[in-house]
């Protein structure tokens, strides 16, 4: 690895020692300053950062970029790979509702989409949204959701222009594109139309960025939006939806283990919701409208890996659930739509996904499967409820993306859209494996691999281990131009379907949480372990990287194994987990808890929580070579955490290996928003991993 003349230890902060305690137990924080006090506005002005803190991340910033300074050639190189595989001029598939088909497309050198329709079958383009003409001026620049009125002439975009996802929702004519309504302030980015296509549905954030009121916007109405519904519980997320034929706003109340679904007449938006199912820890259901029923999937009744039932939309109440597909253990029902005449079913098995189609009129079912080893299957609901059109997406590490068109009832397969790579692909140069690492109490951990066939597994090669591990996400196999740029330069990139997804099952998903989380860490490093075994690799030669929940097992992982590890990149990393699960002013700790626990209630999560948490178990020990990536106004990971982390282990940490923070002072926790910004992003982080392994 070539290293730069640099500080030997980079920017040094002071520590400035705060004291708690909990439980009997004292804890001292020398870092705790770096979380700043009005961290509330931060968000919504970054320019209003405390100066010692802001001193601080740039002085990171600037030693990142001397110690990257040597790959600078290096990440145009990629950022130029990168670019060459994506279709500029690219478009998505129209989706047809009514007498239209609504899509996006990009424009040459743009970075923002364009929302667009055209006569359904054909005819002149209307450009709904211009993305880049909105975006001009704005350091960050992101669109949330588009959604058109039933009736097809109002617009209504939310959007976000500083990072902290905090968004402001208009309202235009689409015809003219002329703004119908001024700002809707502090929406969360959710917009649903009621069916008389005047009366908009928005969640609305507090000062806590939480999701607090659900109101309805009426055109032309000056007074006050009307509130429908006030959640006061800051544990639970409240979000609206619409059922696919449009009968009915779903308003939903959740954590990460318990839903509460409550049904608002489309037709009348302002009428008192009506519950579906009352709230009861750690059940979680979804639902459907069919024909005057409600079609739900639900993990009740001990379905730990759900079931379907059904219940008269106008009495919903558990006791009238009557099953129409049963629980079976293993097999993972993950989403459900209602067609018409179909009811499609999103299932996992063996780790594998495929979608099942049931037809309403005598219940008769085939599926759509694939045969390679690991792929990602998905399934767009789109907008119509009355066709025999589902589409699905297919991808694999090795096959483009694919879109299809498939006819439920003929079973007619049609090729709507592969995906473009102008620079040029041939998939069978590489090689796509699923293998499976031994976990240490007996357990299996799948892992997807991605290699080109002429790179040599003696245990030279570098490997790229890629995890997350929480919330039940399931890290798809699926296509990823990006990673080319380090597969082509001789690497082996793997993902590690650790515990905490529900890669295998729902119980893959409790066994990875709360007092079992200690099981995403040792599958990580059991993967790593056996790939070093089996010769993919060897130990030392792995650079891991995780973000967000995966950035926290970055973390664990360098505490737990350092000397497995070559490098580790953590992009927004959840690091500081005791101190951030302890404070329950910050935006997402009360809905969090189900998922980590609470250190505040309880002695026992505490412990176990500090017995993990990174920041918490940072040592003297050599630690591997280390980028994190921090979003300024992220409000998911505050930038606080990873330069917490940095601190510290720059103070307690031994050796001389590259410890680095990159801060992006105008985004958040997405990065940045342009699509060509974001490939720079990821250029920093391919160039860390190919300096580290001498690959540049």
């Amino acid at each position: 690895m070539n290293k730069p003349d640099l500080p030997a230890r980079g920017p040094i902060a002071p520590r400035r020692p705060s004291q708690s305690h909990h439980h009997g137990i004292d804890r001292e924080d020398g870092y705790a300053w770096l979380r700043a006090d009005n961290w509330q506005a931060v968000m919504r002005d970054p320019a209003v950062l405390p100066r010692d803190i802001c001193a601080h991340l740039e002085a990171e910033n600037v030693y990142t970029k001397a110690a990257m300074g040597d790959t600078e050639a290096l990440q145009e190189t990629l950022f130029a790979e990168m670019k060459g595989r994506i279709k500029e001029d690219d478009s998505s598939v129209p989706a047809p509702d009514g007498p239209f088909d609504y899509y996006t497309r990009f424009v040459t050198g743009g970075q923002q989409p364009l929302f667009c329709r055209r006569p359904r079958g054909g005819g002149e383009e209307t450009i709904l949204i211009d993305g880049n003409a909105l975006a001009e001026g704005q350091a960050y620049f992101r669109i949330a959701q588009v959604a058109h009125s039933p009736d097809h002439k109002r617009i209504a975009y939310a959007v976000d222009t500083k990072g902290s996802e905090y968004f402001t929702a208009k309202i235009i004519d689409a015809e003219t594109g002329a703004v119908v309504e001024e700002a809707i302030a502090d929406a969360c980015g959710g917009l649903e139309w009621a069916a008389d296509s005047q009366t908009l549905l928005y969640v609305w954030l507090d000062e806590e960025h939480r999701p607090r009121k659900l109101f309805a916007h009426k055109i032309g109405d000056t007074g006050e939006d009307r509130l429908v519904h006030d959640q006061t519980d800051p544990g639970l997320f409240l979000d609206i939806s619409l059922t696919q034929d449009g009968k009915y706003l779903l308003l939903g109340t959740h954590d990460h283990e318990t839903t509460e679904v409550s049904l608002i007449d489309a037709a009348d938006p302002y009428a008192e919701p009506r519950l579906v199912a009352p709230r009861e820890a750690e059940h979680e259901y979804s639902v459907c409208h069919h024909e005057g029923r409600l079609i739900i999937l639900t993990n009740s009744g001990g379905a730990e890996d759900f079931r379907i039932v059904e219940a008269p939309a106008d009495n919903p109440s558990p006791a009238n659930w009557t099953e129409i597909e049963p629980h079976r253990p293993g097999r993972l029902i993950l989403d459900i739509i209602a067609f018409k005449d179909f009811l499609v079913r999103l299932e996992r098995e063996n780790g594998l996904p495929r979608i099942v189609i049931r037809r309403f009129a005598d219940g008769e079912e085939h599926e759509i499967a694939f045969d390679e080893e690991a792929y990602a299957l998905g399934m767009s609901a789109g907008y119509e409820y009355d066709t025999t059109t589902l589409r699905f997406t297919y991808s694999s590490m090795t096959t483009p993306s694919q879109t299809y068109d498939y006819d439920m009832a003929t079973r007619e397969r049609t090729l709507r859209k592969t995906q473009e790579i102008p620079s040029g692909h041939d998939p069978s140069q590489y090689v796509t494996r699923r293998v499976f690492a031994p976990a240490k109490d007996g357990e299996t951990v799948p892992v997807t691999l991605l290699y080109r066939k002429d790179t040599k597994l003696d245990g030279t090669a570098p490997l790229l281990l890629y995890g997350y591990g929480s919330y039940g996400i399931t890290i798809p196999a699926s296509f990823m131009t990006n990673a080319l740029s380090l597969v082509d330069r001789g690497f082996v990139y793997a993902i590690a379907h650790v515990r905490g997804g529900k890669d295998k099952g729902f119980a893959w998903y409790k066994n990875g949480k709360r007092a079992k989380k200690t099981n995403t860490f040792t599958d990580f490093i059991a993967a790593g372990e056996y790939l070093a075994n089996q010769k993919f690799t060897s130990r030392g030669r792995i650079v891991a990287q995780g973000g967000s929940a995966g950035g926290m097992l970055m973390g664990a992982i360098a505490n737990m194994a350092p000397d497995l590890f070559l490098g580790i990149i953590a992009r927004v990393p959840f690091v500081d987990v005791l101190t951030t699960m302890l404070d329950a002013t910050l935006p997402l700790t009360p809905p969090e808890w189900p998922e980590w626990g609470n250190p505040i209630e309880s002695a026992q999560d505490y412990k176990t929580i500090a017995a993990y948490s990174p920041y918490d178990n940072v040592s003297a020990q050599a630690y591997p070579n280390i980028l994190a990536l921090a979003g300024l106004t992220d409000p998911r990971v505050t930038y606080w955490e990873p330069a917490k982390w940095i601190a510290k282990l720059r103070e307690t940490g031994t050796g001389n290996n590259l410890i680095l923070l990159k801060t992006n002072m105008e985004a958040g926790h997405a990065g940045a928003s342009g699509r060509f910004d974001r490939l720079k992003e990821v250029a920093l982080s391919y160039a860390f991993a190919l300096k580290l392994t001498d690959r540049a």
